[in-house]
């Protein structure tokens, strides 16, 4: 049971910046911080921009910025709205006006395809969804960019040797739970996904054992419907993969 949740004060390892362009090399049309809680699409949406596509995403002076060629649209006139706040069952009751650490992390995250399927890892008990399924990836680390960080996390959680595309989506995520240490904290999650195409598929195996991945395999591309996603990559799953499928590289035998 739950009375309120007050959530101290930020302290960001890093913070996200969103750069919106008319196109590749145009002049920046809008460059914004990342607000503790935020939706990329949501703030750019309320200064009148749509994403048309992503172009980039790379580590410059501490920041990671994301940029995104936008076309103009015109906002809506309603009230700010803030950003669904999901509460995770902590065990422990949270007093009004208890101070949460907040925390905004980065982390990059992959839609690996092979003549075998799509890669898949699947959560461990230290995280809050054990048992479901998503893609590979985790933390960006302080001093590492975004793509390097994608592939050093498929190596480490799978196995697999990938090369990235492109960058696919921005996704995000809002709660307050209790992270793998068991501290209590305002949490943030961004994630940047890409799309990335692995050529000599192997067996995949966990090497960083004791994390949040349990396991990992390859689902044939006619069976992940049937696969237990956790809702995030569920829904990007749906958004992409049919399109990225019809990539010629994605073989029969995927199938």
């Amino acid at each position: 049971m739950y009375l309120l949740v007050a959530a101290g004060v930020a302290s960001n390892d890093w913070w996200m910046r969103i750069v919106a362009v008319a196109a590749p090399g145009s002049r920046t049309l809008l460059s914004a911080a990342l607000p503790h809680g935020t939706d990329p699409h949501l703030l750019l949406s309320e200064r009148g921009f749509r994403v048309r596509r992503l172009l980039s995403a790379t580590r410059v002076d501490g920041e990671i910025v994301v940029t995104a060629e936008v076309f103009r649209r015109r906002p809506k006139a309603r009230p700010r709205v803030p950003g669904r706040v999901r509460t995770i069952d902590l065990g422990v009751d949270i007093e009004l006006g208890q101070s949460v650490p907040k925390r905004q992390r980065v982390a990059a995250y992959a839609i690996v395809l092979s003549d075998l399927g799509i890669l898949a890892t699947q959560f461990s008990h230290r995280t809050a969804v054990p048992g479901l399924w998503g893609l590979p990836g985790g933390g960006v680390d302080a001093d590492e960019q975004p793509g390097a960080a994608v592939l050093r996390e498929i190596g480490e959680e799978t196995g697999q040797e990938a090369v990235i595309d492109h960058i696919l989506d921005l996704q995000t995520d809002h709660w307050i739970g209790r992270s793998p240490s068991g501290e209590i904290e305002d949490f943030h999650a961004v994630r940047i996904i890409y799309a990335a195409f692995c050529q000599a598929p192997t067996t995949p195996i966990v090497h960083d054992i004791g994390g949040t991945t349990a396991s990992t395999r390859w689902i044939r591309l006619s069976n992940w419907r049937r696969t237990q996603w956790s809702a995030g990559f569920r829904m990007l799953l749906d958004r992409h993969l049919d399109a990225l499928t019809a990539n010629t590289r994605v073989r029969r035998s995927a199938s």
